[in-house]
């Protein structure tokens, strides 16, 4: 599994947004969400958005044209979970992997969410490889030249993995995605539906670099556990055994009020890495936006950096980054 920031051939996302889900008052906040994300990596590499037929023409009139809609049964809208994860072999034959996505460990319906990541495949042209492991694509973090960063809470829960090792999980998935090292962090079990996903505490910026999520609320309950990541990344090593460069992305703190609630997910760390291009969040928080935009402009100087107001995105627990899946040339 190449880094994200490796050459892409498009990012798949999903219209998958539902009163249902996600009430009368965000669906339309949401819906604008999902294409401005769209029709920004759109300026810079193709994206197929999946569409439940009867909502073609509403998606239509809020993606650009170079937008292509393809329609699918939806439950959500979280295409990192959903989807295939895109590798390739030696020779560079692709294929994607189905991680048998089941709704968080149960949380919320996904019998039309578990048929995406084969009709994903289908789509891009490669075969799908199988696995009996339960995971999501926001448990995976890899630097692409062998090194991993994921959270037990996640990948070695009874809701998904009931019983399972992380020796076990190393002899299965750690030749499938050709990692030869995981860092583990603890993550937080319960607090929120994923179970404490990867891709809001850590990112690899290139080969020895992490982005590490830091939350300055101590009335929050990731106030300690990013603490806790920030000292385990920071004592980490790569293959070699040298350190890892680890810089922090703050979280913000003066947040705009129209859609906070208790899920609302207020940090960096989900930023997108595109075709010359990251995409990432703005919350209001000038101080803060500011500061983000800095250390990953540093991170990515060869990228441009875009910062989107998507805080109907962020009111369901989720980012940019939760949206958009890579798939890899």
């Amino acid at each position: 599994m190449p880094d994200e920031d490796a050459s892409h051939i498009r990012t798949w996302m999903a219209f998958g947004a539902s009163q249902k889900i996600w009430g009368r008052k965000l669906l339309p906040e949401v819906r604008r969400n999902l294409a401005l994300i769209a029709n920004t990596i759109a300026e810079f590499e193709p994206v197929h958005m999946l569409v439940r037929a009867e909502e073609e023409a509403i998606a239509r009139k809020l993606v650009s044209d170079k937008v292509r809609l393809i329609p699918a049964g939806l439950d959500d809208l979280w295409m990192r979970d959903t989807s295939c994860v895109f590798v390739k072999n030696a020779a560079g034959e692709r294929a994607g992997v189905n991680f048998n996505f089941n709704g968080w460990g149960g949380k919320q319906a996904s019998r039309q969410d578990a048929k995406v990541a084969a009709l994903v495949a289908k789509e891009a042209g490669v075969p799908l490889l199988s696995t009996d492991w339960v995971l999501e694509g926001g448990c995976i973090e890899v630097n692409g030249h062998g090194l991993a960063v994921m959270t037990e809470s996640c990948i070695l829960n009874d809701n998904r993995n009931p019983g399972r090792s992380k020796a076990e999980f190393a002899a299965a998935i750690q030749p499938l995605l050709g990692i030869e090292k995981i860092i583990w962090l603890p993550g937080v079990k319960g607090r929120d539906i994923t179970d404490g996903h990867i891709d809001f505490y850590a990112r690899f910026a290139g080969k020895n670099t992490v982005l590490a999520g830091l939350d300055n609320d101590p009335s929050s309950y990731d106030y300690d556990i990013t603490r806790q990541h920030l000292k385990l990344l920071q004592a980490a090593t790569n293959l070699q055994g040298q350190p890892l460069q680890v810089e922090t992305l703050t979280a913000p703190t003066n947040l705009r009020p129209a859609y906070l609630n208790d899920e609302f997910a207020a940090g960096y760390i989900g930023f997108y890495v595109c075709n010359g291009a990251v995409i990432a969040q703005e919350f209001g928080d000038e101080k803060a936006d500011a500061a983000a935009k800095a250390v990953l402009q540093q991170a990515y100087p060869g990228r441009e950096i875009i910062m989107l107001n998507v805080d109907g995105i962020a009111a369901g627990g989720g980012s940019i980054h939760c949206t958009t899946q890579q798939e890899i040339a």
